[in-house]
């Protein structure tokens, strides 16, 4: 299976021309023109090579924190952002491995933003106001999403965008609370505000590839996956359900009803990462919903078989379902979301 970064590779190495690289790529969207382009495909592994890899990456990467900390309190962080970077060098620029690629830049970015907060802790002691510690957080969070771009702009692999993003969000959001302490008491609608950003951002991307035969799909896959829980969380939150006593019975309806509007949305952009990641939600609603009703013993196991036989039954129907759906939008939104095949 050849992606389109291996494409992109073969033209700057001069194996084949942009022309014919062009040319695959066309024949690879018209071939995917099949009931079988709604699979969401994205890369993951590319061989069981892909985990014995990223096995031993792991065991390095938690060696060299455990060592680095002894040191100082961000050594740790600084040693395993150094030692992703150096080995993406060859398993992702040159070896182009799927999962040990994914690993090794959510260790990069988590390193970096682990070596700022260290060392911003250690170096504050508890003290300063909220106010300030708001403003340097949000300093780190500046620098790792920097760190992200730049691991985006020398690697591209999909998964950084979504990376990168989070922190730019919650850079944002720190900076926004230095600035207006107020805020602090409304931080559950600059979520909110920020997971539609990003779904906004994520629906970008996926329009710039409605058949998903590039990277930009494999971007939006996981840009859509960070979006669902900014949206749902918050919802979730005012609608009492995380308050960790007994949830409501008319609150936990209200919230099922909202995973079924999101399933909805999830099946006019196409999209199931959108379902699955808010999944967690919907199972404590449903679950607290079989509780109300006098069913506490069984309650999540049955709450897990509805959720279960749903989700199996829209995966059967996922096309017929869509078709509907997409040909009720005007046309301009038709053109932004992936069209409909087989039905």
């Amino acid at each position: 299976m050849y992606s389109d970064l291996d494409i992109e590779a073969a033209i700057r190495a001069g194996v084949i021309t942009r022309e014919a690289g062009q040319a695959l790529r066309d024949f690879v969207a018209r071939s995917r023109a099949t009931p079988g382009a709604d699979e969401e495909q994205f890369r993951l592994l590319t061989g069981f090579n892909d985990i014995f890899v990223t096995i031993a990456i792991v065991l390095v990467l938690l060696a060299l924190g455990w060592l680095g900390s002894s040191v100082s309190v961000s050594a740790g962080g600084a040693a395993v952002a150094l030692a992703s970077w150096g080995l993406a060098e060859y398993f992702t620029r040159r070896r182009r491995m799927a999962l040990p690629s994914i690993v090794l830049v959510a260790a990069f970015v988590a390193s970096v933003a682990e070596a700022g907060v260290m060392g911003l802790v250690a170096w504050r002691d508890g003290g300063g106001s909220d106010s300030q510690n708001a403003a340097l957080l949000g300093l780190c969070a500046v620098v790792t999403a920097a760190a992200g771009y730049a691991h985006w702009r020398r690697f591209a692999v999909p998964i950084t965008v979504a990376l990168a993003t989070g922190a730019g969000l919650g850079a944002i959001v720190l900076l926004l609370l230095w600035q207006f302490p107020a805020l602090l008491g409304h931080t559950v609608p600059l979520v909110l505000s920020a997971g539609l950003l990003v779904f906004g951002f994520a629906m970008w991307w996926d329009s710039r590839d409605r058949l998903r035969v590039t990277r930009r799909s494999d971007v939006a896959f996981w840009l859509h996956l960070l979006a669902a829980p900014l949206i749902v969380h918050p919802i979730f939150n005012l609608l009492g359900l995380l308050r960790g006593s007994a949830a409501p019975p008319q609150s936990a309806l209200i919230a099922v009803e909202l995973y079924g509007v999101l399933a909805v949305a999830a099946l006019v952009v196409d999209r199931r990462a959108l379902l699955v990641s808010a999944l967690a939600y919907v199972l404590y609603a449903i679950t607290a919903l079989l509780r109300g009703a006098g069913s506490l013993s069984s309650a999540l196991a049955l709450a897990a078989l509805c959720i279960g036989v749903g989700l199996l039954m829209l995966s059967a129907l996922w096309q017929r379902s869509r078709a509907p759906l997409v040909r009720a939008l005007p046309p301009w939104l038709q053109a932004g979301v992936p069209p409909v095949f087989g039905v």
